[in-house]
């Protein structure tokens, strides 16, 4: 049985006072909900905010990026070694925000996935496809060549220790969502393609969660499909009570 897990990607909002005071509402509403893993990414500079305020409860700690470097001179990164020694349990990596602007690779995704799992946090590796790539029909290519050159290398010992995030780039904050159908039908091309890359065993062991404007309203019949393990939620988690609603599914 794999656990659910629901994350809150707060992008590049909240300053400090706004992210305590988040952390607090978020704190009291879902700190004590069992069966399933809650974490929250802050702002590299709420981190430590945030940690001092969910310490001791069931809401973890988690990053929006991180550098493959271990140290060195480059400007305005931040380590994986600062993150853990902060206190961060998860790191998304590979955000269809950050390929975007920032132009990361599936190469560049690898070299910090290493990085991730070598300082025993948990890494959510990010897939899906454009718009464009939808419409003539390729999303299975695009989807299959960016697990490949993310996971590449990867042992089965250390994949089952990796949280893959489905995100459709054209349902990220456009208010448009895949359908559950939609989500589930990618989300199974998934898992049999790592079905594929290593062994049934290992495939039913990860967790894959849903990203793409994930709302109170459709988390339910998200969570009922079989291979949906969880979301992965951008503006919705920046509302308390929309957050909550969304850990709180009932599936």
């Amino acid at each position: 049985m794999r656990t659910p897990v629901i994350a809150g990607n707060w992008k590049m909002y909240k300053n400090i006072d706004e992210a305590k005071s988040l952390a607090i509402e978020l704190k009291n509403l879902v700190s004590e909900v069992r069966d399933r893993q809650v974490f929250i990414c802050p702002s590299f500079v709420c981190l430590a905010a945030v940690r001092d305020i969910v310490k001791d409860t069931r809401i973890a700690l988690g990053a929006q990026n991180v550098n493959y470097e271990e140290e060195g001179a480059y400007t305005g990164e931040v380590s994986a070694d600062m993150l853990k020694s902060i206190g961060v349990s998860f790191v998304i990596l590979g955000h269809s925000e950050r390929r975007a602007y920032f132009h990361e690779t599936d190469e560049s995704i690898n070299k910090k996935l290493k990085k991730v799992l070598s300082k025993s946090m948990t890494p959510i590796v990010c897939v899906g496809e454009l718009l464009e790539d939808r419409e003539r029909g390729s999303t299975a290519d695009v989807i299959k060549k960016q697990i490949h050159g993310c996971l590449e290398n990867i042992s089965p010992e250390d994949l089952i220790k990796i949280v893959i995030a489905y995100e459709p780039v054209w349902a990220i904050g456009t208010g448009k969502t895949a359908s559950p159908e939609q989500a589930e039908e990618v989300h199974a091309l998934i898992r049999g393609e790592l079905k594929s890359k290593y062994n049934n065993s290992v495939s039913e062991q990860v967790r894959i969660q849903y990203g793409g404007s994930v709302k109170p309203g459709n988390i339910d019949e998200l969570m009922k499909k079989p291979n949906i393990d969880g979301a992965l939620v951008g503006g919705a988690s920046l509302k308390a009570e929309d957050f909550a609603r969304i850990v709180k599914f009932e599936g």
